[in-house]
């Protein structure tokens, strides 16, 4: 039995050497620089979303911090996280997950290695039985998502034309994850106009995440908001299925001459969409994991790492929205007023979806 783990392991850490290949030595730091090992979640680096914003985070430290990078994905099922957590904290200093299906695993190799630094996406990291970090060594890395939504959702709002508006959800089910996007999304939209319709739908139900790599369902979704509801904005929390969204608002605009749009998540998707399909991103609603990324390993590099939940909010720019394109510029200033008041506290933006 032994000798089968060790040999396991052999092919994972070899799987492991080979994603960091080329990544020694990037940036300025050379072979003494803190080495950090980033696993992503289902889909990994090109899912032009969750995964490429916690890249970006990344590949910025590389360049401003001068730390060396390994990368791995898990298998489609997630049953190995927990090996390439060891594989990953046996040659870093910190390792970051994305994904709060990462917790009890980060949780526990974490425990067994405590020299080194976790930080997990998604999750406050904090044992629901003490209701304190599980150890000094692990951080959870968490945002505001529905403050974001929100400003997405009254961008939506004060454009729509037809007065129908649409969210896809990747996959629901997880702790309340994605219904935070739906909430807030719904919440700034009828903040904005009251009596506005919002047809609702998740791709799946956990445990099947296939949701958020399912852009042929995203699209086939999409396109019955648009054809038999009558929606015009469309805005997605599903990951790569959202590419499948951005595909129907281009087909459906084409085939029908009027305009449709889609609304992106997670990263500034119109920079990372096809060209083909960029013109039919009104915006995104940005939730930094980049930051947080970046920010984490900052801290761990000047010896200010803390435990527990490090929360990013509209306070601190950890969530908000993109104007590239320039399709909203002439509602920015409402959004920003809205912003405002979120940030005051005049308006406390819900986490559970309104009916």
């Amino acid at each position: 039995m032994k000798k089968s783990v060790r040999y396991l392991a052999g092919l994972l850490a070899l799987a492991m050497v080979v994603a960091a290949c080329g990544d020694e030595g990037e940036g300025p730091g050379g072979d003494d620089a803190p080495h950090v090992g980033l696993v992503f979640d289902i889909g990994g680096r090109g899912d032009q979303s969750f995964n490429d914003a916690a890249a970006a985070g990344l590949d910025k430290a590389v360049a401003e911090l001068g730390v060396t990078k390994s990368e791995a994905s898990p298998n489609d099922d997630g049953s190995n996280r927990a090996e390439l957590l060891q594989l990953a904290a046996d040659e870093s200093d910190i390792v970051i997950a994305v994904g709060f299906l990462f917790e009890g695993d980060a949780a526990a190799v974490a425990a067994e290695n405590p020299e080194v630094n976790f930080a997990v996406v998604d999750t406050p990291m904090i044992n629901g039985e003490t209701n304190e970090p599980y150890s000094d060594n692990t951080a959870g890395l968490v945002f505001a998502e529905h403050e974001g939504s929100f400003l997405v959702g009254a961008a939506a709002a004060l454009k729509s034309e037809t007065g129908v508006i649409g969210f896809i959800g990747g996959v629901s089910g997880m702790g309340g994850l994605i219904e935070k996007f739906e909430a807030g999304f719904v919440a700034g939209a009828r903040a904005v106009n009251p009596d506005i319709e919002i047809v609702r739908q998740y791709i799946t139900a956990a445990p099947d995440f296939d949701g958020f790599v399912a852009p042929d369902r995203g699209r086939e979704i999409a396109l019955s908001m648009y054809e038999d509801n009558g929606a015009d904005i469309i805005y997605h929390a599903a990951g790569l299925s959202g590419s499948g969204l951005f595909d129907a608002a281009k087909e459906f605009s084409e085939a029908s001459g009027s305009k449709v749009w889609a609304i992106g998540v997670d990263s500034d998707q119109y920079n990372t969409a096809g060209d083909e399909v960029k013109d039919y991103i009104l915006t995104s609603m940005l939730k930094r994991v980049d930051v947080a990324v970046f920010e984490i390993i900052k801290a761990h590099i000047e010896g200010n790492f803390a435990s527990g939940p490090q929360e990013y909010d509209l306070s601190v720019d950890g969530v908000g929205y993109a104007t590239s394109g320039g399709f909203i510029d002439d509602i920015t200033d409402t959004l920003d007023d809205y912003k405002a008041k979120i940030v005051s506290g005049e308006i406390e933006v819900p986490t559970t979806p309104a009916p």
